[in-house]
């Protein structure tokens, strides 16, 4: 669910990313601003209710996957290796 927000927050999360190397240690007091910003995005997703749905229907979709397989799905996503 975090990753999917982070995803649809992108802009906010380039702007605060390019506002703490820019600051350097004084990214505490500079990014304020682009932190809340980002805060705000992020929480508005997480009390979506749809985007909940959206997220728990993803997941158990993946967790029957999983106790068909046996195998989670970042590995059944990896690309298998060639034959040399």
């Amino acid at each position: 669910m975090r990753e999917k927000a982070r995803e649809r927050c992108s802009e906010q999360v380039e702007d605060f990313t390019k506002c703490c190397k820019d600051s350097g240690i004084l990214m505490v007091v500079k990014c304020r601003k682009e932190n809340s910003a980002l805060k705000e995005c992020l929480t508005a997703y997480y009390n979506d209710p749809t985007f909940y749905e959206e997220c728990k229907m993803e997941y158990l979709k993946e967790r029957e996957e999983f106790r068909k397989t046996g195998i989670p799905t970042k590995k059944r996503l990896q690309k298998l290796p060639t034959s040399m």
